[in-house]
């Protein structure tokens, strides 16, 4: 099954989080078929907390992709922010 979920990245106490698209077989941080964003939950000020291509997502979405629940509440919250 191909799901999209959160690879972890960034340093000891200093997350942050690439939004990929892969093989739910696959470890969390190992493979992947394509990188949609990136969630960084450390942002302040100007940064940008979070980035995704929606059109990517929806392509995916439409293929048959499961997102993981983080995922999908990131992607409503974001949704819900620019609204």
């Amino acid at each position: 099954m191909v799901v999209i979920r959160l690879a972890r990245g960034g340093s000891k106490k200093r997350p942050f989080f690439n939004i990929v698209v892969t093989d739910s077989r696959n470890r969390r941080d190992g493979r992947f078929i394509e990188r949609l964003g990136y969630y960084n939950p450390m942002a302040a000020g100007q940064g940008v907390k979070f980035q995704i291509a929606e059109e990517r997502l929806t392509h995916w979405i439409g293929q048959g992709a499961q997102m993981s629940d983080t995922v999908a509440r990131l992607v409503k919250q974001a949704k819900k922010a620019a609204a």
